[in-house]
């Protein structure tokens, strides 16, 4: 039998609340940022041994789902613009309860192990996600700002969620997955409320009235024009993270790298040695900071973006030879400049846009994600997902994903590169 997967059912899923706790959601700098990208995809797979019956489980999904919006009321709206002449515009959720897309499928002939054991992550993968929530985030003036596809497998279950990134950072993507796993067990209640207030954080000191909307539209670039590269997971044990910190840190001669830190390193130095062009060629990693924690306004509940990429770039022959614990260094000090005072200082930029760089450049390393998302704290009351898998909106060369692993301490990293490339590191990665 083919593998493929067949869809059964569509439909828009409100919220049940009568009146929303949050009516407009202002987006502020580093939400606007991301509008010319692409949604966050992750996905969740459970083995099928607990389900009482699949009919039960998709309507008990579409029904909690329609209770964790109303904790959740930007997920059920759109985005919307108010336009100030000029072709210029302010851009916020309308949170209008028109609806989260809840999409029904069944790949009978696809079983879990056709997902979570090939070397690369098989192209089924991406027909396991919903693809109307929109190219880019842009286009969710008019798509919904969070879509669901469950899909029945051959021995379990797999639930693709797609998130507009301009509304959501991954911290957010995962607040509202465990809130929804928490009322599909039956609390009529969550146990980390969301908070929406911009006017107490540094973030809503920021004018973001000013769009220039032509100049947002020209680059806009759907996925299907980036260059798409294979993606392979790489699964990094609790003792494996501990040699490399160690590694690392004995290097050094310090104790202040962490196990991230270290891993980063490894992966970076991996990755630059398996396409090595010239000595002095500058390369580039770019790591998602997290502002939570950082900026004393920002509290962990805070719903939205609230981060920031912060740059190193070595040439090629330093990060080589220098060694783990070299670059290890580089990068603990790069993120340890990343205090209040630098968060701040970037939330207040002027707004720029990503443009896709056709040159032949080495890609930078993009480091997303984080393992300390709460991935397996996702239980719907059949117990906790037995992997996770990103979809292929995101894959553009170069971005690596980081989320913890299924046994307690390790890591998985899923890695976008050329085939070749991915093919030499994976001996480094044992």
């Amino acid at each position: 039998m083919a593998k493929k997967v067949e869809l059964i059912s569509s439909s828009l899923v409100s919220a049940t609340a009568t009146a929303a706790s949050v009516s407009r959601l202002e987006l502020n700098l580093w939400d606007l940022r991301l509008l010319p990208v692409v949604p966050i995809q992750r996905g969740l797979i459970f083995h099928s041994s607990h389900f009482q019956s699949q009919q039960h489980l998709i309507q008990h999904l579409r029904n909690s789902l329609s209770r964790a919006l109303d904790f959740f009321p930007p997920l059920a709206g759109r985005l919307a613009t108010t336009p100030h002449g000029g072709d210029t515009a302010t851009f916020f959720v309308d949170c209008n309860n028109a609806g989260a897309e809840f999409t029904h499928s069944v790949a009978a002939a696809v079983s879990v192990s056709d997902i979570i054991e090939p070397r690369y992550i098989p192209e089924i993968v991406s027909s396991l996600f919903p693809i109307n929530i929109g190219a880019t985030n842009y286009e969710g003036i008019s798509k919904p700002l969070l879509a669901v596809q469950v899909t029945e497998l051959a021995d379990g279950v797999f639930i693709g969620c797609a998130a507009n990134h301009a509304v959501v950072d991954g911290t957010s993507f995962w607040h509202f997955l465990n809130s929804w796993s928490e009322i599909s067990c039956g609390s009529e209640s969550i146990s980390k409320s969301p908070i929406f207030d911009r006017c107490n954080t540094a973030a809503a000191a920021v004018d973001n009235r000013l769009i220039h909307i032509p100049t947002l539209e020209k680059n806009l670039m759907a996925p299907s024009q980036w260059p798409q590269k294979p993606q392979k997971v790489f699964h990094f044990s609790k003792e494996k993270l501990g040699e490399l910190k160690a590694k690392a840190n004995s290097e050094a001669g310090t104790d202040r790298i962490s196990t991230l830190q270290a891993l980063m390193a490894h992966l970076w130095r991996s990755a630059v040695r398996c396409q090595t062009t010239n000595d002095s060629t500058a390369r580039v990693i770019l790591i998602a900071i997290g502002t939570r924690g950082r900026m004393s306004s920002l509290p962990d509940a805070y719903f939205g973006n609230a981060s920031y990429a912060a740059a190193l770039v070595i040439s090629e022959s330093d990060l080589l030879q220098g060694g783990l614990g070299a670059a290890a260094l580089r990068i603990n000090e790069l993120i340890s400049r990343q205090s209040d005072e630098a968060a701040t200082r970037d939330v207040a930029k002027k707004v720029e846009f990503y443009e896709f760089d056709g040159s032949g450049a080495p890609p930078p390393l993009i480091m997303g994600s984080s393992p300390r998302h709460d991935v397996y704290g996702c239980d719907f009351g059949w117990g906790k997902p037995i992997g996770v898998r990103s979809g292929k909106m995101q894959k553009m060369e170069g971005l690596v994903i980081v989320l913890p692993a299924a046994e307690a301490g390790g890591f998985d990293v899923e890695v976008c590169l050329a085939e070749e490339t991915l093919d030499a590191m994976e001996c480094m990665m044992r």
